[in-house]
């Protein structure tokens, strides 16, 4: 681990958002609190599930089988073999295998529940769950066998299966047996005491970890979208003062004012001219942007509230003594966050669609070349500019409109009717991370036309709007990174470095 990575302390205060992107980009690692407080909290808890089970000898999930099996009495000789019994058969998950980002979510926002103190679990679990973030290890986990209750049972199999010494982990792009990843590491494979397969496996870890990196990217595609929209309308000859401050102040949404007062910064009008009103994609955009500005603020709460729960069962409270059985592993309000921001991003992805529509039409973007191609002369007549172009963002935007269905309301009966009405929480986030996606490409595709028809209309004239310093110096950093397209190109590498740059946020639009 390099000492140069911020360390975020994983205790009893609380933790954001930001905190779980951090460990998911490598720019942080977790440490566990280092007060005696906290140590003692932790010991407590598994003292106490220690006492509990040589006193009354039945404890859920310790000395009963799980879920519909909890009439199932364990005899105390296996009781010890219980939690990896449980890891083993839940080894059934199928897909994509999550990637390193998202893994790194994901032990994060597991230790971040157990360190709520009311797992149960010994001080060797954290610290072994600790140093796979330590030390990168991560665990291949397949992104498919999840219900979202009890919890990620599936997924989070193979995080404990690892933490034993089993199943496979990725080390700096390697795949390793868990035991050798361990062992490199110096660490032992960690054998589970009673409740610990549980707890590892029981709650909402993995769709709240998705959540954090999806709740990050949307965040960015309402800023970056704004500037987008600024020079749009740009290259659109449109008018700027369909932002005026006066005119929202009438219609008092905080988020919608704001997208406003973003493309309010970055335009102005200089007089010529245009159009009386533009069409809605341009003229609307901060009401359809603004929804999700406005909706981030609650979804962060929400999420983050999630991410700072105890979710599996039972809780063990250590200072009252009890043993508290419920159902915290629910996933209902990570689905709905996640069903909600698919939603609010796939209508921006829709509003730049449109936007795109209308500048590569002649008969709209006023007087500016068909499909914005920068070709002059003899030349122009083979040269198609960004037809294809619009076609591909069209496409993109379609699939992510698709997925908007609600995940939440295809609740399925499992598990013998034990889990007879489950949350979808983990699909509802996958589905959500893969509309970002999408919006990212088309996030991408209008960088290219945007900068495109900017020069054109500096090179055509017939600017109806002047650009902002701020505005202008964004404007110039596209143009270091994307030419000016005079003859057809294919665009399959430009964009792809662009979805780099958009998953890395590499430019600070509104400060």
């Amino acid at each position: 681990m390099s000492d140069a990575l911020h360390k975020i302390t994983f205790g009893p205060a609380r933790l954001t958002i930001e905190n779980i992107v951090a460990i998911s980009r490598r720019q942080a690692v977790a440490e566990l609190d280092a007060s005696p407080a906290f140590a003692q909290r932790i010991s407590a808890g598994a003292q106490f599930l220690d006492r509990l089970l040589a006193e009354e000898g039945e404890i859920y999930g310790v000395t009963t089988g799980y879920g519909d099996s909890c009439t199932v009495g364990i005899p105390m000789d296996l009781v010890v073999e219980l939690p990896h019994h449980l890891y083993t058969y839940h080894g059934c998950g199928l897909g994509e295998h999550f990637d390193a980002p998202q893994t790194r979510a994901i032990l994060a926002t597991r230790l971040a529940s157990l360190t709520r103190g009311y797992s149960g679990v010994s001080w060797d679990l954290l610290a072994q769950l600790q140093g796979l973030i330590a030390h990168d290890i991560l665990p291949l986990v397949p992104a498919e066998g999840s219900v979202g209750a009890s919890g990620d049972l599936t997924p989070l199999s193979y995080v404990v299966a690892v933490m034993c010494g089993e199943r496979e982990a990725r080390v700096k792009s390697e795949t390793l047996t868990a035991a050798a990843a361990l062992n490199a590491a110096g660490l032992t494979p960690l054998r589970l005491r009673p409740k610990e397969g549980l707890a590892m496996m029981n709650g909402t870890a993995v769709m709240t970890a998705l959540a954090c990196l999806a709740w990050d990217k949307a965040n960015y595609v309402s800023e970056l979208a704004t500037r987008i929209t600024s020079l749009a309308v740009a290259t659109a000859a449109g008018n700027a003062y369909h932002f005026d401050e006066a005119l929202f102040a009438a219609k008092p949404h905080a988020g919608q004012q704001r997208v406003a007062a973003r493309i309010r910064g970055d335009i102005s009008d200089i007089g010529s001219e245009q159009r009386l009103q533009d069409r809605y994609s341009l003229r609307c955009a901060p009401h359809v942007i603004g929804v999700l500005e406005d909706t981030l603020p609650f979804l962060r709460t929400t999420i983050e509230n999630e991410l700072n729960s105890a979710n599996d069962n039972p809780l063990i409270d250590p200072e009252e003594q009890r043993l508290l059985h419920g159902g915290h592993f629910y996933g209902g309000h990570i689905a709905f966050a996640m069903d909600s921001l698919k939603n609010l991003v796939a209508n921006v992805a829709d509003l730049l669609d449109r936007q795109m529509a209308l500048l590569v039409d002649a008969r709209y973007n006023h007087g500016l070349p068909a499909n914005l191609s920068g070709a002059t002369g003899p030349r122009a007549a083979i040269n198609h500019g960004l037809k294809a172009l619009q076609i591909s963002v069209s496409a993109w935007t379609a699939e992510a409109l698709k997925l908007t269905m609600p995940a939440s309301v295809f609740s399925r009966s499992t598990e013998c009717h034990n889990q007879d009405k489950v949350s979808m929480g983990t699909i509802a986030a996958r589905d959500c991370l893969r509309v970002l996606q999408l919006t990212e490409q088309v996030l991408a595709a209008m960088l290219i036309t945007v900068r495109q028809g900017v020069a054109l209309r500096e090179r055509d004239g017939g600017s109806s709007v002047a650009l902002s310093a701020q505005a202008s110096g964004f404007v110039a950093q596209l143009g270091a990174e994307i030419a000016f397209i005079d003859e057809d190109v294919a665009l399959e590498p430009l964009l792809r470095q662009l979805l780099t740059r958009i998953s890395d946020q590499a430019w600070s639009v509104y400060d």
